[in-house]
């Protein structure tokens, strides 16, 4: 196994900080929803498998438990430790930079990949990572994720003369973007598709945006962020709150399954 260090660099994420209690409380729904990919994947037992973001390990965990030796990377030193406490390989490491060469049977992200604008290079990372008959098989937010929940951000942040473009920490590619990018690098892609998913929340969105959208809260002084999340509840209300009074994300996942051919080296 290459060498693994805790110095690598920490995915490209801005000033976004993950603390594992806060991310356990607001979105573990994030991982809970993760099933149909862990099922895409349809891991043996005693096969090699990279989480790639594991983040606090949930899945990973799952994984393991099917009798998978899994290893998990993540950008955050926090969850990753979050993940240690799991009893689970956890390391920090770049998803644009992976250790590895032909060592794993597969390869699964759920939740990360819309966070590497260098979608080439961690794409490229995880052909290297893969044997030969390798599979790489993902979920991430696709083209129209959250729309309505960027119009009110955008809407609230240039109220304030800030321009939330410059702020957007996010990768939202439609399946021909993606795929074509994963058939540049080598992958025959099996399977790739736009899943439209509106996602209750387990509490106000002002919850999701604190844990989510952290680069675009720094743009404010710490005493304004409280009445920028409620100008954005404000602007989404019509859209993403429910009849009952619940909040929704409108999510658009995008789900893929590819295949390193065999007799390619990484």
């Amino acid at each position: 196994m290459a060498a693994i260090t805790q110095k690598s660099k920490a995915l490209t994420r801005g000033t976004q900080h993950w603390d594992p209690d806060r991310y356990a409380r607001n979105a573990r729904f994030v991982s809970d929803l993760g099933a149909p990919v862990l099922d895409l994947l349809a891991p043996a037992a005693g096969e090699r498998v990279l989480d790639l973001g594991c983040g606090d390990g949930a899945l990973t965990e799952k994984l393991v438990q099917g009798g998978v030796r899994a290893v998990g990377v993540d950008a955050s030193p926090d969850q990753v430790e979050a993940a240690r406490r799991r009893g689970l390989d956890a390391h920090v490491m770049d998803a644009t930079r992976l250790a590895f060469a032909a060592e794993f049977d597969a390869v699964f992200s759920n939740a990360t990949l819309h966070w590497v604008k260098d979608a080439d290079a961690a794409i490229a990372g995880v052909f290297r990572a893969l044997k030969p008959g390798g599979r790489f098989v993902g979920e991430m937010g696709g083209k129209g994720n959250i729309v309505a929940i960027m119009a009110a951000l955008k809407e609230a942040l240039s109220r304030r003369g800030i321009d939330a473009a410059r702020l957007d920490p996010w990768y939202f590619p439609d399946e021909a973007e993606y795929g074509g990018k994963l058939e540049r690098a080598g992958f025959t892609v099996r399977a790739i598709a736009l899943i439209p998913r509106m996602t209750p929340l387990p509490g106000a969105l002002g919850a999701w945006v604190e844990t989510f959208c952290e680069s675009f809260l720094a743009a404010v002084a710490d005493d304004e962020r409280a009445a920028l999340i409620a100008d954005v509840e404000a602007a989404a209300r019509p859209v993403l709150r429910d009849p009952n009074g619940g909040w929704r994300a409108d999510y658009v996942r995008l789900r893929f399954s590819a295949l390193k051919p065999a007799g390619r080296e990484p």
